[in-house]
């Protein structure tokens, strides 16, 4: 007889072990799929300013086009930093771009677009023969990298993984 309950003892954890994992495969079938949190931000880019589009998703980057600017991407996850906006016009920006990449990381970064006006404005003015063509600097926690060529000017605007 204690043969017998054994048995009963081990069919009743197995039937319980197979009731649990039943369990967690339907809760993680019901759950509604969620976006990646670029994809998101993405399209909230898109409804926060008129004219933007999203292209394709390659290698965690999002291509974005605008009329203001010749390239323009989001991406995601890097080595060093969480999220990143790279925008890229010609040599001499012309307001739209500045208030383009504004507009870009006031959604992005959660910061105020003034002071995400005044830090691109910044940086990419300082560009020229005193600092040379490629300015990195520091502003309202966001970091913000200007180079430009003969013909293109770009800033890339990222926030730290710590931050």
């Amino acid at each position: 007889m204690t043969k017998r309950l054994r048995n009963h003892a081990v069919s009743g954890l197995r039937t319980a072990g197979l009731a649990v994992a039943l369990m967690v495969l339907a809760a993680l079938a019901a759950s509604p799929a969620r976006a990646d949190r670029c994809d998101d931000t993405a399209k909230q880019l898109a409804g926060a300013i008129d004219g933007l589009k999203i292209g394709i998703t390659a290698a965690n980057y999002i291509y974005l086009s605008h009329p203001a600017a010749k390239e323009l991407s989001l991406g995601c996850r890097g080595q060093n930093f969480s999220i990143e906006l790279y925008a890229k016009t010609d040599r001499k920006p012309k307001p739209e771009f500045f208030n383009l990449v504004a507009s870009a990381a006031a959604v992005i970064f959660t910061v105020p677009k003034d002071d995400t006006a005044t830090g691109t404005s910044r940086c990419i003015k300082r560009m020229g023969i005193l600092r040379g063509d490629k300015v990195s600097m520091r502003f309202r926690r966001l970091n913000m990298e200007c180079s430009r060529t003969k013909t293109e000017a770009s800033i890339v605007v990222t926030r730290g993984k710590d931050e």
